[in-house]
């Protein structure tokens, strides 16, 4: 067994990572942390979770890093970067859901986020969560910056092809839509019901901070600097990610090919490859799966990939399982084998 807590337990993607905690066969639970709700009981905020005895605390990060050995952490961005610094010198392992552990550079980080990194000594501590990337060194981490929903669709769908060097670095076009649940549970006057219901909305176009994420794996995967055009839009949905994404094919590149490049997910519980056929949300809502399809435009001479995810289990709290599970050794699909919610 090991001993997890969380801080930040009532979030939407904390409150996930409860429920899969609760479950998980090899986690013994200690601490639960939320700043709004410590003294309640969880199931007094989320009734989902009656007969659950877990009661909400304070965020002690001494007792917590003591009595831990993986600390969870689902902080703003900037709040991540003052708690996970103690935590790790207490002892702890930490897999961290904001985006302040993500970056290998503080600068890049600094521009897209607008604030000071206070940690950003520790960004060379830490790896990049994306297990079908970097499993090794997840393996042996202290650290680990998990990554965001929208990058964890985009990366995984374009990761195979730019290393294999079968589509050009430049010019890619991500247009990817998530439900609200993405914004977070803070009251919002934008997210309400009224104002999104019957409609589709872009945002954060040419400035949304995880352009830069994108960017930064897609790099090192091409060898060279990528720049890319990433438009996320909001869906009157709950959940759920689905990434239209558009790349140009060097000369002479067939589906095979294609097919080829992602040969790299054959053995991956978690990435699903269509062939001859594209996902869709409701294929993937209440999983921990990615699911992948293509079609070559040769009319167009255009490569067209459709990525789908659950925002809030691969693309937050679900992948943060997966990681622990690498980090602890366990089984990597230990708590996250539960189909998906196609109703």
């Amino acid at each position: 067994m090991v001993k997890v807590s969380v801080i930040g337990a009532t979030g939407y993607a904390g409150a996930e990572l409860m429920r899969l905690l609760v479950s998980h066969k090899e986690v013994e639970l200690v601490h639960a942390a939320s700043k709004s709700f410590a003294g309640k009981k969880l199931s007094e905020v989320y009734p989902s979770f009656t007969g659950c005895d877990i009661v909400l605390e304070e965020m002690d990060l001494d007792t917590i890093s003591k009595d831990s050995d993986i600390v969870l952490t689902c902080l703003p961005h900037g709040a991540s970067a003052s708690a996970v610094p103690a935590l790790l010198e207490g002892g702890a392992r930490v897999i961290d859901l904001s985006g302040d552990f993500r970056y290998r550079d503080a600068g890049v980080y600094e521009t897209w986020y607008k604030q000071t990194h206070t940690a950003k000594e520790w960004l060379k501590n830490s790896v990049y969560g994306m297990p079908e990337i970097y499993r090794d060194q997840i393996a042996a981490a202290k650290l680990i910056g998990n990554p965001g929903c929208y990058t964890t669709c985009s990366i995984l769908a374009l990761y195979p092809l730019m290393k294999s060097g079968v589509i050009e670095p430049k010019g890619i076009i991500i247009d990817a839509k998530s439900g609200v649940s993405g914004a977070g549970r803070s009251e919002k006057l934008a997210n309400a019901f009224c104002e999104v219901d019957e409609s589709v909305k872009a945002y954060g176009v040419g400035t949304h901070r995880h352009t830069s994420e994108i960017e930064q794996e897609l790099s090192l995967a091409a060898g060279e600097d990528v720049v890319l055009s990433f438009t996320p839009h909001l869906l009157p949905i709950k959940r759920g990610i689905i990434s239209t994404i558009y790349a140009m094919p060097k000369d002479g590149i067939a589906e095979a090919d294609i097919k080829e490049a992602y040969a790299m997910y054959k053995d991956e519980p978690f990435v699903k490859i269509y062939d001859g056929t594209l996902p869709e949300i409701k294929h993937v809502t209440g999983s921990n799966n990615c699911a992948i399809g293509f079609v070559l435009d040769k009319r167009a001479g255009r490569l067209v990939i459709v990525s789908c995810l659950d925002n809030l289990i691969k693309g937050a709290a679900g992948q943060a399982v997966q990681n622990m599970n690498i980090l602890c050794g366990f089984d990597e699909s230990e708590g996250l084998n539960g189909t998906g919610w196609y109703l």
